[in-house]
């Protein structure tokens, strides 16, 4: 198992693109991993043919661990053992089997989480055989595998190519907004590894309460369906913000008409505005650009690491990092922000860049929304929720002091902050020097 980041300390195996007996060329893709922070494929270390799969697919391993071996001394063309119809090892059976590690017939469902998937049509012209991730995204998207030309190995249709078919409007789904909900460390996405069991705590009971007979167990619901590891995953991380942090919400409300005026000359759109007025706010209030750690100890750092939370449609949902974010201009963070989101619908983020933020911010407002209550990304403190744009009568006030009723285009910026780390009126000052930042943006 490779060393994917500074950070990763283990990797689940999502597929295996050879099988044993399979000739593999140095830096050839030869599976595809999943760790805590990433999704990515593991090249292969050296040229030779694959002699035996140690790591089955869904097994998660430590870095450093043996996940295959490759015997560097074959020769292309040479005959050996699947070819030959010899090969009795499991995992020679097990990639051999369907609906594992390896191909799949067009008509055929897998999943790795045990339920139950819509088969993608059966393409026409042949029975072509498909992995287990491009099934499972023919199945979610709905898709007609035929449609989509292949670029692997005899015109094979691999993730990459369906990504491409679907950035090119081959699906009716339509381009994701740039936001999640509530962020959260990024996990596995939609195909991942079964989940592993966990070791039960076992404790002495009185003699009267072992004696009592356990309840009888709940019907399973008719037609339910499991979680998939997405949502499991981010249950698990907001579940456990909610039960750490001492979580508050505050709320304030901002003029964007300054804002709409200098993002219509640029030609962009609220988000790179609203990030670089929070970069400079973060700066003045440092007790909101930091990590808690361990519930104990704040670190501050002198630098604004900004989590920008992305969203990868049905793929799932992941907090890339632009490091050094103090340093960019509006259009610096305009670009660097369509950077990242483009990357990260297309699974190109390495490890380090899902990691290490001292902020986040979240952006619904491209679905309408006006007004939600945000969860931290621990173990940072704070995290900015900007939502929907909306034109409101307000009450405006001259320099005489006169009031009078406008239309102003106005916005809610809600911010979850944890009571552990700040005080309430921390808070407050800090929305309000950024309403203030908003609302005088100079125009030129």
């Amino acid at each position: 198992m490779p060393q994917m980041g500074v950070s990763v300390a283990e990797g689940t195996v999502v597929e295996w693109n050879k099988q044993v007996g399979d000739w593999v060329e140095a830096d050839e893709i030869i599976c595809s991993i999943s760790t805590d922070k990433i999704d990515t494929d593991v090249e292969s270390p050296a040229t030779g043919r694959v002699a035996e799969i140690i790591v089955a697919v869904g097994d998660t391993v430590d870095v450093g661990v043996v996940m295959a071996k490759i015997a560097t001394d074959a020769k292309p063309g040479e005959a050996h053992a699947s070819e030959n119809g010899t090969g009795t090892g499991e995992a020679t059976a097990a990639l051999e089997a369907p609906g594992e590690a390896g191909e799949l017939s067009g008509d055929t469902t897998a999943d790795y989480e045990g339920t139950t998937q819509r088969r993608p049509p059966r393409p026409a012209g042949g029975n072509r055989r498909f992995s287990p991730v491009v099934m499972r995204m023919a199945a979610e998207h709905n898709l007609d595998l035929s449609q989509i030309e292949g670029s692997g190995r005899g015109g094979r249709v691999s993730k990459k190519d369906v990504l491409a078919f679907l950035e090119n409007g081959g699906a009716a789904a339509e381009e994701p907004p740039m936001h999640i909900e509530s962020p959260y460390r990024p996990d596995e996405p939609a195909l991942k590894r079964k989940p592993r069991p966990r070791l039960q705590r076992v404790e002495e009971v009185p003699a009267q309460a072992a004696a009592a007979p356990a309840p009888a167990a709940a019907p399973a619901p008719v037609g339910g369906q499991p979680l998939s590891r997405m949502r499991q995953a981010i249950g698990s991380r907001m579940v456990e913000s909610l039960q750490t942090a001492a979580t508050c919400t505050t709320i304030a409300e901002a003029d964007m008409s300054r804002i709409e005026a200098a993002r219509a000359a640029a030609k962009l759109s609220y988000l790179p505005f609203q990030a670089r007025a929070t970069i400079e706010t973060l700066l003045e209030f440092p007790q909101l650009n930091a990590t808690l750690e361990d519930g104990q100890h704040t670190v501050y750092s002198d630098a604004v690491h900004l989590g920008i939370a992305v969203s990868l449609g049905s793929g799932g949902l992941i907090v890339p990092v632009i490091r050094d974010a103090q340093d960019l201009s509006v259009e610096g963070l305009a670009k660097r922000i369509k950077d990242i989101a483009v990357r990260a619908r297309n699974n190109q983020l390495t490890p380090d860049e899902v990691s290490g933020g001292t902020f986040t911010i979240t952006n619904p407002g491209g679905y309408g929304s006006i007004m939600a209550t945000p969860v931290i990304n621990l173990p940072q403190v704070g995290i900015l929720d900007t939502e929907a744009v909306v034109k409101r009568p307000v009450v405006i006030t001259d320099e005489l002091g006169n009031d009078s009723i406008a239309i102003r285009s106005m916005t809610y910026l809600c911010m979850s902050w944890d009571h552990r780390a700040l005080d309430g009126a921390y808070a407050a000052q800090f929305l309000s020097a950024l309403r203030k930042k908003l609302e005088a943006w100079p125009i030129t």
